[in-house]
C-alpha cells in the first residue's frame, strides 16, 4: 500500500490550519489517515509547526513519499536531515551517537535563526507602532492648531490679530502749519469801550470856546455894514 505524508485541511473559511498526516495515497485528502504526525498553522508569523520527527523518519524509512509542501515542512523541522544521517548508520559510516550529536547541533543553530527572525519581527512591529503614534500625534496637533486659529477674531488681509487696534476717538490736534500767526490785539474791557465811544462823541475844549465866543460877539448892525 503506497503511503503519502501530506496535509489535511481543517479550520474555517479564510483561516485554515492543517494536520500533517501519513495516509493511503488512494484516500481522499480530508478522509481517513494512518497517523497524525503534526500540525501546520500558516495564520501566525512565523508559521506554527509542530512535528513528530522520529515518527516521520520511520514513515520515510518505510517508503512513505511526502508531498511538496509536506517535504518543505519535514526539511524545516530536520526530519529529512535525520533520515539522511540514519542512512549513514545503515552503511556503517556513522554511529547513532554521532547522528544525535550532529542533529542536536543543527537544532541549536535552527533555534537561534528562528529566535533572531522573531526578534526582527518584534522590532519591526514596535517601529511600525511608534510611527503610527507619531503620525497620529501630528494629526492631533494640526487639528488643535486649526481649532485655535478658528477661535481668533477675523482680521483684514495682510494684518495679524496683534496689529489690529481698538478704534478710539482721536483728540483733534491744532494745525500749526496753516494757523494764522497775525498778532491779535487784546480785547478791550466793556468800560474802556464805552469811554472811548463817549470821548469820540463829546466836543473838544477848543470847539466849546469858539462856540462861546460866537455867542458873546455882538451881532453886526446895518449901519456898521
Amino acid at each position: 500500500m503506497p503511503v503519502k505524508i501530506r496535509l489535511q485541511r481543517h479550520g474555517k473559511k479564510g483561516k485554515p490550519f492543517y494536520w500533517i498526516v501519513a495516509a493511503d495515497s488512494r484516500a481522499k485528502r480530508d478522509g481517513k489517515f494512518l497517523e497524525k504526525l503534526g500540525i501546520y498553522n500558516p495564520n501566525t508569523n512565523p508559521a506554527t509547526i509542530e512535528l513528530k520527527v522520529d515518527d516521520s523518519v520511520k514513515w520515510l524509512q518505510n517508503g512513505a513519499q511526502p508531498t511538496d509542501t509536506a517535504r518543505a515542512i519535514l526539511s524545516y523541522k530536520g526530519a529529512l536531515l535525520k533520515h539522511h544521517l540514519l542512512g549513514g548508520v545503515r552503511k556503517g559510516a556513522l554511529t547513532e551517537e554521532q547522528v544525535e550529536e550532529k542533529f542536536n547541533a543543527w537544532l541549536e543553530e535552527k533555534e537561534k535563526a528562528v529566535a533572531s527572525k522573531i526578534g526582527g519581527l518584534d522590532k519591526a512591529k514596535a517601529d511600525a507602532r511608534a510611527a503610527a503614534l507619531k503620525a497620529e500625534k501630528e494629526v492631533n496637533d494640526k487639528r488643535a492648531a486649526e481649532a485655535a486659529a478658528a477661535a481668533l477674531p477675523e482680521t483684514p488681509e495682510g494684518e495679524s490679530a496683534e496689529e489690529v487696534a481698538v478704534d478710539t476717538p482721536e483728540t483733534p490736534q491744532p494745525d500749526t502749519e496753516n494757523a494764522d500767526t497775525t498778532p491779535v490785539a487784546p480785547v478791550k474791557e466793556k468800560e474802556e469801550i464805552e469811554a472811548s465811544d463817549n470821548a469820540a462823541e463829546a466836543p473838544s475844549v477848543e470847539e466849546v470856546i469858539d462856540a462861546s465866543d460866537e455867542d458873546v460877539k455882538p451881532a453886526k448892525t446895518g449901519e456898521e455894514e
